[in-house]
């Protein structure tokens, strides 16, 4: 990684620790990269370089630089993992996924995000198509002792028909709970809800798929 890094970006330095590298199962030839560039100064941001490289010669294929593509502040930046999982966006195109963690500090109110964004690679150049929606979000409120409640939501993506463009269609199954705790004869007991379960279709248009704002990361 940093050697790629001292082609791209010869001034700047790389965090190892939160950057990632897998070869591409469905193309073994290509090596994905996900590299994270922290800034020198208290920013509350890094940037990101997404690549492809040739597994053999480790050549730079395609890469595209995403300047404070990942907010690092109260709520910390804490991993980055490359997805390859089956997303089979035309007969012609896979694309790939970049997850981006993140988790909170406080333990009264804790916290806990992974927001995912899907590549495709054209000749040369790497397209984003799907902008960083929130696939694990949870949050809670407890007295850092036992009692507290808190809301879980997990997303999942499944290739549905073609739309007009040609491109799949993302069908996206929503899963909310919400658990409570609460002392009960001096044992703390969790009790869940019912899951809430929902289910959207996003369209390719205009070159991607929009992310309705409630499923944004962030949000």
């Amino acid at each position: 990684m940093t050697g790629w890094m001292t082609k791209l970006h010869p001034e700047r330095s790389v965090d190892t620790e939160r950057s990632a590298c897998k070869a591409w199962p469905a193309n073994p030839q290509l090596t994905l990269a996900a590299i994270t560039l922290p800034h020198d100064d208290q920013s509350a941001a890094v940037d990101l370089e997404v690549l492809v490289a040739d597994s053999a010669s480790g050549a730079i294929v395609a890469h595209l630089y995403r300047p404070n593509a990942i907010t690092d502040d109260a709520i910390r930046f804490s991993d980055i993992a490359i997805d390859t999982a089956r997303y089979q966006l035309t007969p012609a195109i896979r694309a790939f996924g970049v997850r981006v963690s993140h988790e909170g500090a406080s333990r009264a109110n804790p916290y806990g995000e992974t927001s995912l964004s899907l590549y495709v690679l054209e000749g040369d150049t790497l397209r984003p198509v799907l902008d960083s929606i929130a696939v694990d979000h949870a949050t809670g409120e407890w007295n850092t002792q036992c009692e507290g409640s808190y809301d879980s939501t997990t997303r999942t993506i499944a290739m549905g028909p073609a739309g007009r463009d040609g491109y799949a269609s993302l069908k996206i199954a929503e899963k909310t709970v919400r658990s409570d705790t609460r002392m009960v004869k001096d044992e703390c007991v969790s009790k869940s809800a019912a899951p809430k379960q929902s289910n959207v279709t996003l369209e390719y248009r205009n070159g991607r798929y929009s992310v309705p704002k409630s499923m944004q990361a962030g949000s």
